[in-house]
């Protein structure tokens, strides 16, 4: 099998490096697996990758500091950053870096395919301009690098966007994978948005809810109306893979 791009994986769990080596070596990509982050410094000086897949907490030095280091080597080199223990401040100082992703574990099979596809495959990042057009003002490019979105967990994200307001959304992704999207219900009349506690849920075809839990403390200034259209287009047309819905529009507050 011709091999896709050269990996490097970094976690001191040989469960997620062998399930890495197994998941994403078998798409054809050729994986080297390492459990600490001096080693992972060394081989990225001494090798050329196309990406790291790193974890947070190693025995030796900590994944934002192999983060950075890796950056400095090897300034075009994509970086995922993965851990057990998500914290919205690990999450800003990865992007802050240059991550091309923070992700929460466990994660799936097909999820992780799909976030090495985002970094081989540029092309699976175009949408056809009438659908820009279209939904302009309801998605979010996860490609973009002037107000980049901070993963937080169970699906949730949020962004800086301007005038000191924050965008918190949802990734269709993660819904679609679990086989429960169906429906966003916000509630109408919204006013504050709180860490850690549900803003809004989604429905499944079957009648279930699940929690969408926001990423941070906040006075609701607007909130997404057409966001369930958008999310129909983007599943209709299966352009899911590289936009994000935002749900709200927050003013940051301290508690």
């Amino acid at each position: 099998m011709e091999k896709k791009g050269k990996i490097l994986v970094l976690d001191d769990d040989p469960v997620v490096t062998l399930s890495c080596k197994r998941i994403l070596g078998a798409e054809g990509y050729n994986i080297i697996t390492v459990d600490k982050g001096e080693d992972a410094i060394k081989r990225i000086s001494n090798e050329e990758f196309d990406l790291l897949i790193s974890d947070i907490r190693l025995p030796d030095v900590n994944g934002i500091t192999v983060l950075k280091e890796s950056k400095i080597i090897q300034p075009k080199l994509d970086v995922v950053i993965i851990t057990g223990y998500p914290t919205l401040d690990d999450a800003k100082e990865s992007v802050r870096l240059g991550a091309f992703e923070y992700i929460e574990k466990p994660f799936t099979p097909d999820f992780m395919m799909n976030v090495a596809s985002k970094v081989f495959d540029q092309r699976g990042w175009i949408l056809r301009k009438a659908f820009i057009d279209e939904f302009r003002n309801d998605i979010v490019s996860l490609r973009d690098t002037q107000n980049p979105v901070i993963f937080y967990k169970e699906g949730t994200w949020a962004r800086p966007i301007k005038d000191g307001l924050w965008e918190i959304g949802f990734d269709i992704r993660y819904w679609l994978l679990s086989g429960q999207l169906m429906y966003i219900d916000i509630p109408e009349g919204l006013k504050m948005v709180t860490a850690g506690a549900s803003f809004g849920k989604i429905l499944s075809g079957s009648g279930q809810t699940e929690d969408l839990v926001s990423p941070m403390n906040g006075m609701v200034k607007e909130t997404n109306t057409n966001a369930n259209t958008a999310m129909s287009a983007l599943i209709r047309d299966n352009l899911s893979e590289g936009w994000l819905l935002w749900l709200a529009r927050v003013q940051p507050i301290t508690v």
